[in-house]
């Protein structure tokens, strides 16, 4: 049975094709890119630190870890738009919702166990460590486990487009800067995420195409990150630059695979949190799964990001 990286039997490789112009990314998925891949121990921006009060800093740190792949900047942010980190004085709205993240008692109900460590027993919605760390849950619950659909998420905190909106800007300036490297990688992976469900397509550059092969759909990702790829798996793995075997994955890598380093059939691009995007074979379409990080096929990584650190 073929993984998730291995093209099935009988299927060719990537071709080599011209790179058509590609449409612009889309604004609400660059905005997807910034809440994912970003864990609790990310350091607060300076905007950050002014703005939330030092204690609610450390409970929206601390909970976050409640959803694996949940950036805290997501929990402070909706603490902000909700109540202002608990500062205003009458945490009750019209709806009957209540305390510094404002839950419905029955919604709160449903996701305050455990009693984190720091709460209250009984939880109380009223309690900032019961609140942040049920809200977490309840993110997870919607969406937000491994990055795959914040926006999702966070609007089912809130059915509104315009809070979903308010709450993913405020969290971009909760975020400390990211090096140029990382700002290039997150927009190919923003681009990939936009196309998840596409039609693999034996040597497609994109929709004017119907689809994407492997190495199409990377080369596309990393166009909209304004950095120029080779066209084919082989010829981006020897580009390079090739990272050490035991240095850590960074969103955007680039991953190899084939029977040895002059013979790469596949390549797929590293999303964060143990998973990748690729365009696997005939018959499939562009989906995220496992890195399979340690399949006998696999050859290496690269940091195509690194070309555009300059920028």
């Amino acid at each position: 049975m073929s993984s998730l990286f291995a093209k099935a039997a009988g299927t060719v490789g990537c071709a080599v094709l011209a790179l058509p112009v590609l449409a612009a990314l889309v604004v609400a998925t660059l905005l997807d890119s910034l809440t994912t891949g970003n864990d609790a121990a990310a350091a607060p921006s300076k905007s950050a630190v002014a703005d939330i009060p030092p204690a609610m800093l450390t409970i929206y740190r601390q909970a976050a870890p409640e959803c694996p792949g949940l950036s805290w900047t997501i929990l402070a942010a909706i603490g902000k738009v909700e109540t202002d980190h608990a500062r205003i004085h009458t945490m009750v709205s019209t709806a009957g919702a209540v305390g510094p993240m404002q839950f419905l008692p029955a919604t709160f109900a449903a996701y305050s166990h455990p009693v984190p460590p720091g709460g209250r027993r009984p939880a109380t919605p009223w309690d900032p460590v019961d609140a942040v760390h049920a809200a977490a849950r309840l993110l997870c619950a919607n969406g937000a486990r491994d990055g795959h659909d914040v926006r999702r998420a966070v609007f089912a905190y809130n059915h509104s487009t315009a809070y979903v909106n308010k709450v993913v800007a405020i969290a971009a300036t909760y975020a400390a800067g990211e090096p140029a490297p990382a700002r290039a990688g997150a927009t190919a992976v923003a681009f990939a995420h936009s196309q998840l469900g596409a039609p693999y397509v034996w040597g497609g550059d994109g929709p004017v195409d119907g689809g994407f092969d492997c190495s199409g759909l990377t080369q596309a990702a990393y166009h909209a990150a304004a950095i120029a790829l080779p066209r084919t798996a082989q010829a981006q793995y020897d580009a390079g630059p090739h990272l050490p075997h035991e240095a850590p994955l960074l969103p955007g890598d680039l991953l190899f695979y084939g029977t040895d380093p002059h013979h790469i059939t596949h390549v797929a691009l590293y999303t964060g949190n143990g998973l990748a995007i690729d365009a696997p074979h005939s018959g499939a379409v562009v989906r995220q799964g496992p890195a399979r990080l340690n399949t006998p096929s696999f050859r290496g990584a690269t940091r195509p990001a690194v070309q555009g650190a300059a920028g």
